[in-house]
């Protein structure tokens, strides 16, 4: 990234951390995208190992990876987000296991090739704005991760980003910066979030096809069916019967490709060559 999206993104998530830890956990709907993204990592993600969490943030991860016995490096450009993620690490008593350094994506050349076991990604690579600069950063997540080792990289859905739109900022769709967002996928943080790029499906896949020491397992939608619906989710979840008949929807739908399509947040999922 340029200095000035580097500066947007750690000012951002600098002021953020608290919102950005409550996030995932702040309602059912939000839930949706941890408990997925667990659901995936528990299925790929050897039974314990060391792992990388590349823009880790505030270490929601990394704490629940070092629940399933992982050791985990958690690495992110915000101080802010990793002297709180310290702080929530030593709370939950995995000080031995959690250890976090500054960093970026696009630069992870404090890590010797492969030498991660597993290897997260989960966000920052929607914050990388040319296609260059997320090559760049993907060929540095690929290196450090071991042969045959899982990758793990989730982006936000320009589609489902674009239905949230409808849903809670329906007077941006008249901004002049909305065209260029819902035909490439680009916004520059010119209102509340940050600089940020949204991916297409098809986008996203070919971009992990095109790296030759790569294969693609899966692509998930981490909301799925339920993109879009926060309101009538949270009211679902109140029924116990009800929510549990929908996770199983949920999960068995939300590898399809159309339901990734969808989906306001999207992981794919590699292993290493």
């Amino acid at each position: 990234m340029d200095d000035v999206h580097v500066r947007s993104v750690t000012s951002y998530y600098n002021k953020n951390v608290v919102g950005e830890w409550k996030r995932l956990v702040s309602n059912p709907y939000c839930r949706l995208e941890l408990e997925t993204t667990l659901h995936f990592l528990d299925k790929y993600l050897p039974g314990k190992g060391l792992v990388l969490d590349a823009g880790g943030g505030p270490g929601r991860y990394a704490i629940e990876l070092a629940r399933r016995k992982h050791k985990v490096i958690l690495l992110d450009i915000s101080s802010a987000s990793l002297e709180f993620a310290r702080r929530q690490t030593n709370r939950a008593g995995f000080e031995g296991e959690i250890e976090t350094t500054k960093g970026s994506v696009e630069d992870l050349s404090q890590f010797a090739t492969n030498r991660f076991d597993s290897v997260l990604c989960l966000g920052p690579l929607s914050h990388i704005m040319t296609k260059r600069e997320r090559s760049r950063a993907i060929r540095e997540l690929v290196r450090v991760t071991k042969r045959r080792g899982i990758l793990c990289v989730s982006v936000i859905g320009r589609l489902g980003a674009i239905v949230s739109h409808l849903e809670h900022l329906n007077e941006h769709i008249a901004y002049p910066f909305f065209k260029k967002f819902r035909d490439v996928g680009d916004y520059f943080g010119q209102y509340r979030f940050t600089a940020t790029h949204t991916f297409l499906p098809e986008e996203l896949r070919m971009t992990f096809k095109n790296q030759k020491d790569l294969r693609v397992l899966e692509t998930v939608g981490l909301e799925g069916l339920s993109s879009g619906q926060e309101e009538k989710v949270n009211e679902l979840a109140k029924n116990r019967k009800l929510w549990k008949a929908w996770l199983d929807t949920h999960y068995k739908t939300c590898t399809n490709p159309s339901v990734v399509g969808m989906s306001e947040h999207m992981m794919i999922i590699c292993r290493k060559l």
